[in-house]
């Protein structure tokens, strides 16, 4: 239950004796300011022409709030059940990966601040620090274990092994990067994070991987990880094979059309991540935000659905917890905080963010999550959506 009064959210900032970027266009812009080309190019670009990202913030920009007034909302509960658990606001980590590349602590930092402020955090496979690493950096943060799928399957089922040994609390099988989208900034810039070692941490820690190299050389590494990381034979019998080999909660994310939400609660899906990968994969697809209400549809409450890709402001969330999210993760607006300053710099990012969305919550006229279900949204050319 959070207690909203004057001046406990916004003043806060005004007052701060360092001024921190607040919103996600000026953090970009401090950013690009800090770091390299490369590392900053990899983070902010889209696949293709950027048509996804583009339409990731037309999406949110598409639907705007009818608020209702003369309520009481002085206190607003954010608080959210995920697997069992309650935790304090409708937000996570998504999962991104090569940390390292912008700031030396990488995913200790995030998973630190994840630690500290109470929200899941989901640690990617392609990460600069070993997934044992980071459980032990925070053993009191829930954390989720993203799995990308291994041409050689053995590879796949020892991270999940080990996730599971070291506390993960579930799996997110990511199953939009079949192969590595067409992204021209990175080639514009000659800069791959994986080619120069960033996602070393869980390859280099996991046997199953280690054992398949000729030798322990750093070109073999990169071989390696380059022969296994991508899965053009990904289908429902692996993702059927992953339940059988793990007792853990199994998230697919990247899906985006109702018929595969359908199929994933056909073969026994724990919970959904809508998500087109920051529009980093696939050039020309549908904005997150607008497949959501066909999957929340038939979805029908059965399972979880998370909703990420192109969230930049607490208003973003707040419209796709209306649409249907049960919660909602945040990918580029933390790497920024990273970037700038480590662990605080991540934790003044997520709590800008929660504090924008706990002020749009009660201004929409709700006093909850779920609330938000039962205001009323807009679109552009004024068709009601509720």
């Amino acid at each position: 239950m959070t207690n909203i009064t004057d001046g406990d959210l916004l003043l806060k900032n005004i007052t701060a004796q360092a001024p921190f970027p607040i919103c996600f266009a000026d953090l970009e812009k401090a950013v690009a300011e800090k770091i390299e080309a490369g590392p900053f190019g990899y983070i902010r670009s889209g696949a293709g022409g950027e048509q996804t990202l583009r339409n990731n913030r037309a999406a949110f920009e598409k639907y705007s709030i009818v608020p209702r007034f003369l309520k009481d909302v002085s206190n607003v509960q954010t608080s959210i059940n995920l697997f069992g658990k309650t935790y304090p606001t409708p937000l996570l980590f998504a999962p991104v990966g090569m940390n390292g590349m912008v700031h030396d602590e990488g995913e200790l930092a995030v998973v630190r601040a994840a630690e500290h402020l109470n929200m899941p955090y989901i640690q990617s496979t392609v990460s600069t620090y070993a997934l044992e690493e980071v459980a032990q950096a925070a053993p009191s943060a829930t954390k989720w274990f993203q799995l990308y799928w291994s041409t050689n399957e053995e590879i796949a089922f020892s991270m999940v092994a080990r996730a599971e040994a070291a506390g993960f609390e579930a799996i997110v099988l990511t199953v939009d990067t079949v192969m590595l989208g067409w992204r021209e900034e990175d080639v514009r810039n000659q800069f791959s994070p994986l080619k120069l070692g960033y996602a070393r941490g869980n390859y280099m820690n996991d046997p199953v991987f280690t054992a398949t190299l000729p030798d322990d050389s750093f070109e073999s590494y990169v071989q390696g990880v380059l022969q296994n990381v991508f899965h053009p034979t990904l289908n429902w019998a692996h993702v059927r094979e992953l339940k059988k080999r793990t007792n853990l909660p199994i998230l697919l994310k990247g899906i985006l059309h109702p018929e595969d939400a359908k199929l994933a609660i056909d073969n026994g899906i724990d919970g959904i991540i809508v998500s087109n990968h920051g529009g980093r994969q696939l050039d020309g697809v549908i904005g997150s935000l607008d497949a959501l209400p066909a999957i929340a549809k038939v979805v029908n409450g059965q399972i979880p659905i998370i909703l990420d890709s192109g969230v930049y402001r607490g208003m973003d969330a707040l419209k796709a917890l209306a649409l249907g999210a049960d919660a909602v993760a945040i990918g580029r607006p933390f790497v920024y905080g990273l970037a700038l300053e480590g662990q605080q710099g991540v934790e003044k990012v997520m709590t800008n963010l929660y504090d924008e969305l706990k002020v749009s919550i009660a201004l929409a006229g709700a006093t909850s999550v779920k609330g938000l279900r039962n205001i009323t949204l807009v679109k552009h050319d004024g068709t009601e959506v509720r």
